[in-house]
C-alpha cells in the first residue's frame, strides 16, 4: 500500500493520557488508532516497531525567527526547518523581523512562497505591525492572518514596540480581530537602567547585568498595561516569551484556554537557564527579554503546570558566533533553540518536574487551540500525521557535529540529554529518522480558524 506506515505497539502520549496502541498512517492522515486493524490492510505498509517508545503529536512552535528573507547568513527556512524536524517540531509560526520587515501583505506572500518550496515543516507567518503600518492594518480583515506582531521590529528602529505606545495599542486593540502577539518590555525603564550601568562601567558592562538592565520591572509594568488595554476592548492579546514570576500572576487559569482572550507563553530557555548561567555562557544566552533569576525560572514552571502559562515556544533566533561574541551592547540578542526544545522538556520530565502528558499539551495541543490550527496538534483519527517518535532511554550529547542550525552553534553544547527523537513525521512523511534528515518533503501552509468576534 503506497504512502502508508504502521507504528506498532507504541505508547501514545495524547490528550492527558498514555496508552499502548497501533497507529496506521495513510496518505498523510492518521487513519486508525487501535489494535485490531486487518493484516490485509497493513501488510504492505511500512512497519515501525514502537515497543517501549513514546509517540507524541508533532511539536508546533509558535514563535521562531528563521531569518529569511534578508538575513540568510544566520539561517534560512530550509536550514532552520530541517533543524526543527530533527528535534520533533513539525510546524512553526515565524516572526516579522526579516529584511524587509513583514509590514505588507506582499512581503508576507513572498515568505509563504519561499516556505512552499523550502520548508521541511508546516508553516505560517505573523504580519508585522507598528506605527508605520498601523492604519493600513486597521483597514484589513485581520482574521486572514494567524496573528499580527511587533516582535523583533525594535531592532529596525526605536519606537516599534507596541508596549511603549498606549495610544497605538488602544487603536489596534479596539479594531484588530486576530491574535495580537507582543514583545512586552518598556523601553523607558530599560534606557534608564542602561544609563545607570553605563555610568559605572562605560561601554564594558558585564553580561551578568543584562537582567538588571532589561529588568523584571520593565516586563511587569509593560504586561500589566497591555492586559488592561486588551481587556478594555476584549481584544485577543498574546504576550510573547514571558520571563518573570511576577508576570505569571497577571494571567488566568480558571477558564479553559478556548475561552481566554489573554494568553501567554514561556520559551524553553527560560525553563532551563537562569542568571547563574551568565558566568559560564556569557552573551551566548543573551536574549530580550533577559534570562532572569532562579526564582523566576521556578515561577514560570509553576505557572506552566497550573495553566496560567498556555504554551511553550522557543523564540528560536540564530546569530553568527561573531555577532554573539561582541561586547555587551553590540552583541546580538537571541539564540538557536528549535532543534533542542523537546529535548529540554523531556529532560525536565526525567527530573520529575513535568509529565509527558503536560509536555504534549503545552507544545502541541494548546498551540493548535490557541491559534485555531486545524487538524494538527493531536493524535486523532482524521488528523494530519504530524508525529514525533521518542526513545526515552537513549543518552546523547549536544555538539557542533550534531547541531543542524546554519549558524553552527548552540548554547546547549556539552549538555547530555537522555531521550532521543527517532522519527519525525510531517503530513505522514518520515522526514527525520535515526539521526539523519530523510527525503525532503515540503511542509504545508497551516490552515486555521479564529473567532471573528471577541469571546
Amino acid at each position: 500500500m503506497e504512502n502508508s506506515t504502521l507504528i506498532k505497539n507504541v505508547n501514545i502520549v495524547n490528550e492527558g493520557q498514555i496508552k499502548i496502541a497501533d497507529v496506521f498512517i495513510q496518505n498523510g492522515i492518521i487513519e486508525y488508532i487501535g489494535s485490531s486493524l486487518s493484516s490485509e490492510i497493513t501488510k504492505l505498509a511500512r512497519f515501525i516497531d514502537g515497543t517501549d517508545k513514546h509517540l507524541f503529536p508533532g511539536v508546533i512552535d509558535g514563535q521562531v525567527h528563521f531569518r529569511e528573507p534578508g538575513l540568510t547568513h544566520k539561517g534560512d527556512i530550509f536550514s532552520e526547518s530541517g533543524a526543527a524536524v530533527a528535534g520533533g517540531t513539525t510546524s512553526f509560526i515565524d516572526m516579522p523581523n526579516t529584511v524587509p520587515n513583514v509590514l505588507t501583505t506582499e512581503i508576507l506572500d513572498e515568505k509563504f512562497r519561499i516556505a512552499a518550496e523550502k520548508s521541511w515543516a508546516n508553516y505560517s507567518f505573523f504580519l508585522g505591525v507598528n506605527k508605520d503600518n498601523l492604519e493600513t492594518v486597521l483597514e484589513m480583515d485581520t482574521t486572514q492572518f494567524i496573528g499580527v506582531s511587533d516582535d523583533g521590529l525594535y531592532f529596525t528602529k526605536k519606537g516599534n514596540l507596541l508596549a511603549d505606545s498606549p495610544d497605538t495599542m488602544d487603536k489596534l486593540f479596539s479594531k484588530c480581530k486576530s491574535i495580537i502577539a507582543i514583545h512586552s518590555e518598556l523601553e523607558e525603564i530599560i534606557e534608564g537602567n542602561e544609563k545607570i550601568f553605563r555610568a559605572n562601567y562605560g561601554d564594558d558592562v558585564p553580561i551578568e547585568k543584562h537582567p538588571l538592565i532589561r529588568s523584571g520591572e520593565g516586563c511587569y509594568q509593560s504586561t500589566k498595561r497591555a492586559i488592561a488595554i486588551a481587556e478594555k476592548y476584549k481584544a485577543r492579546l498574546h504576550i510573547l516569551h514571558l520571563t518573570t514570576e511576577a508576570e505569571t500572576h497577571l494571567f488566568r487559569n480558571d477558564i479553559p484556554l478556548s475561552e481566554k482572550n489573554i494568553t501567554t507563553e514561556v520559551s524553553v530557555q527560560n525553563l532551563w537557564f537562569s542568571d547563574k548561567d551568565y558566568t559560564r555562557l556569557g552573551t551566548f544566552i543573551k536574549w530580550n527579554p533577559a534570562i532572569k533569576t532562579e526564582k523566576d525560572r521556578e515561577g514560570l514552571l509553576k505557572a506552566l503546570l497550573d495553566d496560567r502559562i498556555d504554551i511553550i515556544t522557543t523564540d528560536h533566533a540564530p546569530h553568527t558566533i561573531e555577532e554573539k561574541q561582541k561586547p555587551y551592547f553590540q552583541s546580538m540578542s537571541g539564540a538557536p533553540m528549535v532543534q533542542h526544545a523537546l529535548y529540554i522538556m523531556l529532560e525536565l520530565y526525567k527530573r520529575g518536574l513535568i509529565s509527558l502528558e503536560k509536555i504534549a499539551e503545552k507544545m502541541s495541543h494548546n498551540v493548535a487551540v490557541l491559534y485555531g490550527i486545524e487538524k494538527r496538534g493531536f493524535i486523532r483519527e482524521g488528523y494530519f500525521a504530524d508525529l514525533t517518535l521518542v526513545d526515552l532511554n537513549s543518552p546523547w550529547t549536544v555538539s557542533k557535529e550534531n547541531v543542524l542550525y546554519k549558524c553552527g552553534w548552540s548554547p546547549l553544547e556539552g549538555e547530555t540529554f537522555h531521550s532521543k527523537v527517532t522519527h519525525t513525521f510531517v503530513n505522514g512523511n518520515i522526514v527525520y529518522e535515526n539521526g539523519s534528515l530523510s527525503r525532503f518533503c515540503v511542509g504545508r501552509r497551516l490552515e486555521f480558524k479564529q473567532e471573528s468576534d471577541a469571546k
